[in-house]
């Protein structure tokens, strides 16, 4: 079967209150639940209460949303008018699903001993999920 490169996808955020995004812009950004809490001054049960989307963002107190959203090194105002919808490129290698940013797989969540070796570089083989390795 052929191969085919797979360049300059981003996967799509539906999710009505923006939690995907905080997931993965701290996926992206390499930190963990407590870091991105502590980084805007809540606690990690408000910060993962965000994140899974059992409470809202877009309806918790502004300066509170503000310190989160600022945290993940994202712009308050593009975040407020949805322009993180569509999210981090991505790429594609055997049937997993890479950011291409960081290297990281989309699915695997950042932990406080984290080795940088789980991490695939952005320029190794780029192969169609159906194709075998």
């Amino acid at each position: 079967m052929a191969e085919t490169k797979l360049t300059g996808f981003q996967l799509c955020h539906l999710d009505d209150d923006m939690h995907s995004v905080l997931y993965e812009q701290r996926i992206v950004h390499r930190l963990t639940q407590k870091q991105v809490a502590e980084r805007a001054k809540i606690t990690l049960q408000q910060y993962q209460k965000f994140e899974s989307g059992s409470r809202n963002i877009m309806t918790s107190s502004f300066r509170i949303a503000c310190r989160v959203i600022e945290a993940l090194e994202l712009d308050v105002s593009a975040f407020y008018h949805g322009e993180y919808v569509l999210g981090e490129e991505v790429y594609i290698v055997g049937r997993k699903l890479f950011y291409k940013k960081t290297g990281r797989p989309v699915n695997e969540d950042v932990t406080e001993d984290e080795e940088s070796s789980n991490s695939v570089a952005p320029d190794e083989d780029i192969t169609n999920p159906g194709t075998s390795d």
